[in-house]
């Protein structure tokens, strides 16, 4: 074994450990941005009916006549795909701004595209004006595009390497109570109201505000400052602050090793890893993993939670607390997960999301096959909410370097399938 190895192989030995720093900086990013790509999944469903109301009479009171029930339903199809295709284009965005502004940098830049719409969309009946709406649609969407790759590569490079499974959870489980809390202020008791939805929607300014205010007392990217800043003194500063202790000497030369590791291998394209056969697999097992995650429908459930849920037969007085319902076991599993992924490991874990959520969905389709002709094709939407979706597919592609190609691409790939699922389901 080489020096360099054996100065590695005694990092590893040395467990770091979850300094005040490191938890706020967590806490703080995950919040103003995790937080909200749940927010916004799921805001536009509870006054999904008072906002096609508010298209119609927008579309009236310029024309004189109401929309067909098709056109609506796919103007409104297209505002809820906005989301989607916004962070695909997002995840697109997320090499160059990393690159330029560092991973703090594009989280505060970010959050231009969460204050910009908030502000659109809570003006957006008083202007009336439904485009405002699809365009601020597109705009949060590319916030959580650029936000789900950011975080956890912004967390990941904070981290010790004996904190990165549980802390690379974090934004998963911001993300879910971010949809749970949507769901919570979007009981028609609240604000899914005549008055209340433009509220609604605008309430996802709020994290986008306080990260603003917050973040930047926070340490930038060690890994960023050292290598691509190429200033080392900052880098050593932010370490410090984030360890606890002063010797830190030995992770800074870590850094170093694995930026000339990564140099030696040269840029790697997305094609070249499915030309490489040490890689090929690697990167089907990704893209089966976010495809898997968002085709099995569990976010477009969100989109349309209400509608599937009635049309499954549950009562209109009681559909706002089912659809409550599963929100909350959405966290409750992911706080689960955040215990246990490094007990058990992401693998196991993985296996048992995916098995709950094959099991759910024959459940699903066997019990719509033995249902009455007459509400088979009304309920059948319902087979898109497969209950076991497995947590820890946030961190599976960011698990290796921080910086490397999986995480981009793999989530590129996730958006583009969220966007099939929510597209399609009208």
């Amino acid at each position: 074994m080489s020096n360099d190895e054996e100065r590695i192989e005694d990092i590893v030995s040395v467990p770091g450990r979850l300094t005040p720093v490191l938890a706020l900086a967590t806490l703080i990013a995950a919040f103003g941005s995790s937080f909200q790509y749940g927010y916004n999944v799921a805001a536009v469903n509870s006054p999904a009916e008072l906002m096609k109301a508010f298209y119609n009479e927008t579309h009236y009171s310029r024309f004189s006549e109401y929309i067909s029930e098709f056109s609506l339903t796919l103007l409104w199809s297209i505002s809820v795909s906005m989301f989607p295709f916004g962070g695909f284009v997002g995840s697109l965005m997320v090499g160059p701004l990393v690159n330029r502004l560092g991973r703090k940098g594009t989280l505060l830049f970010n959050n231009i595209f969460s204050i910009v719409p908030a502000i659109l969309m809570g003006t957006s009946k008083t202007a009336r004006s439904y485009e405002m709406i699809i365009l601020s649609r597109l705009l949060v969407g590319i916030c959580a595009g650029l936000s789900s790759n950011v975080v956890p590569m912004y967390l990941g490079e904070l981290s010790p390497k004996n904190l990165r499974g549980a802390l690379g959870v974090v934004p998963q489980l911001f993300i879910t109570v971010g949809i749970l809390v949507a769901q919570i202020v979007g009981l028609r008791s609240l604000l899914a109201t005549e008055e209340g939805w433009p509220i609604l929607l605008g309430l996802t300014a709020i994290p986008a505000a306080l990260q603003l205010l917050l973040l930047p007392f926070f340490p930038e990217s060690p890994r960023y400052l050292l290598i691509q800043k190429k200033d080392a003194a900052a880098a050593k500063n932010a370490l410090k602050r984030l360890r606890g202790w002063d010797d830190v000497d030995a992770e800074m030369e870590e850094i170093q090793l694995e930026d000339e590791a990564e140099k030696a291998a040269g840029i790697i394209s997305v094609l070249t890893m499915f030309r490489m056969r040490s890689l090929r697999w690697q990167v089907i097992s990704i893209i089966i993993l976010m495809g898997g995650q968002q085709l099995s429908g569990v976010n477009a459930i969100y989109y349309y939670a209400d509608q599937i849920y009635l049309s499954a037969g549950v009562k209109d007085q009681d559909v706002q607390y089912v659809t409550v319902g599963t929100g909350a076991v959405n966290v409750l599993m992911t706080i689960c997960a955040v215990f246990v992924v490094e007990y058990l490991g992401r693998r196991a874990l993985l296996l048992l999301g995916f098995s709950v959520c094959f099991i759910a969905c024959c459940v699903l389709t066997v019990a719509l096959a033995l249902q009455v002709p007459s509400r088979r094709c009304s309920s059948r939407r319902s087979s898109f909410s497969p209950p076991g979706r497995p947590p820890t597919w946030w961190g599976a592609p960011s698990t290796g370097s921080p910086t490397s190609l999986w995480a981009w691409s793999s989530r590129s790939f996730k958006w583009a399938s969220e966007l099939t699922a929510s597209s399609s389901l009208p």
